[in-house]
């Protein structure tokens, strides 16, 4: 009953554990595009990021930062969009092959 009940449990945690494929929006490259795969839950971003067409599924392309690295313009459904750094970092997204 021991190693089946930490089987369980090892494999919660490795399902809750994201993917190695996956990385926050702001830490991809310049020219990159990405899919959206997990958004924040709360917080302040939760909203906004819904509101300006930035969902699960969605493919977003990292155009520019600003000199000091914050914000972030991203291409997202055909128009530009600017993020504070905090909130890109809290997006994780999958780089397209």
């Amino acid at each position: 009953m021991g190693a089946r009940l930490t089987t369980f449990w090892s494999s919660l945690s490795e399902a809750a554990t994201p993917s190695d494929a996956m990385t926050p929006l702001s830490g991809i490259a310049l020219g990159t595009s990405a899919t959206v795969r997990e958004l924040p839950k709360t917080g302040s971003a939760f909203l906004r990021l819904r509101e300006m067409g930035v969902l699960p599924g969605t493919q977003v392309t990292l155009i520019r930062t600003a000199p000091l690295g914050d914000p972030l313009e991203i291409k997202v459904r055909g128009y530009h969009l600017s993020l504070r750094r905090s909130e890109a970092d809290s997006v994780l997204v999958e780089p397209v092959a």
